[in-house]
């Protein structure tokens, strides 16, 4: 059997929900669309499809199954375009993962103008603060967030990622402006519940003070909503400026204590390690590469 061909056919069988019209559209027998089939499913030792007079419907492992061959013969198909010279433009599905406050203030003027100079290339974008598994779940790329540690992905650094302490004037003029760390303790911290707080030193020692005061606390899994509530007179924030950077150059945020500026973050674009980028992945590596400028706009306050 030949799994390229197997996958080929068991992607037009499931695409089509009928053995028939896949054997039309690939110009097969139904009998040899059939015998892919089963002998596809005896070497994966499990059944793809669901089989009924009247129609074909994908089982749990083949719509596994199906995500990634849709992948591998993407990657094939575009191997082979790069390497025929008469097929170099980037075309077809670019599936990314993104941060949510990220992506909603800054991705969408890139996507726009990547699209524009590359429209055989769709895109579909999935927002999630998760550290997303871009292998198992279908991802071409994930861009991320951080201080990333070492593994078997490739990151690409894409521009350095600010975090700032700040406070709006009225919070300011109501509670005072801290000077020191050891005077946090007396404030309210607007909490973004994905920071370690191990991998920062302020923000370990700031809740260490903070625990021996009684006070009601927000803690919130979205940098935005911190940050507006920060404009909303709260409490004190450590926010990248990346959703930030608006709110303090029109004055309804002051950043605070800057001598105690946290370790800059980067934005990364991750991809899997291959020895053949598909086209689509490295024209979009390509052009956000220099995109945000040096600095960053959103730093620029």
């Amino acid at each position: 059997m030949d799994r390229i061909d197997a996958m080929r056919v068991f992607i037009a069988v499931a695409k089509e929900g009928s053995f028939t019209a896949a054997a039309d559209r690939l110009d097969l027998s139904p009998q040899l669309v059939s015998k892919y089939i089963s002998q596809l499913e005896q070497h994966l030792s499990g059944r793809l499809l669901n089989r009924t007079t009247r129609r074909v419907s994908l089982t749990e492992a083949g719509q596994r199954y199906l995500a990634r061959a849709e992948r591998v013969l993407d990657e094939i198909d575009d191997m082979e375009s790069q390497l025929g010279e008469s097929q170099t433009e980037a075309k077809g599905l670019l599936r990314i993962s993104a941060p949510v406050s990220f992506a909603t203030a800054h991705l969408a003027p890139l996507l726009n103008q990547f699209q524009t100079e590359h429209p055989g290339v769709d895109i579909d974008l999935q927002l999630n603060d998760r550290k997303v598994d871009i292998v198992d779940e279908g991802f071409d790329i994930a861009l991320r967030i951080g201080h990333l540690k070492s593994s078997s992905l490739i990151a690409k650094r894409i521009a350095p990622i600010r975090l700032v302490m700040c406070a709006s004037p009225d919070y300011l003029n109501t509670y005072g402006r801290p000077i020191t760390v050891a005077e946090l303790g007396q404030h309210q911290y607007l909490r973004y519940s994905y920071l370690d707080p191990d991998s920062n030193p302020l923000v370990s020692e700031w809740m260490r003070l903070r625990s021996k005061n009684k006070g009601s606390e927000l803690v919130c899994n979205n940098g935005t909503v911190l940050c507006q509530a920060a404009i909303e007179g709260m409490g004190i924030v450590i926010q990248p400026t990346f959703i930030c950077g608006d709110a303090i150059a029109n004055g309804q945020l002051e950043v605070l204590m800057p001598e105690h500026e946290p370790e800059p973050m980067g934005l990364y674009a991750v991809y899997a390690h291959r020895q053949l980028l598909a086209s689509k992945v490295r024209s979009f590596l390509d052009f956000i590469d220099g995109f945000y400028g040096t600095p960053p706009y959103w730093d620029r306050f």
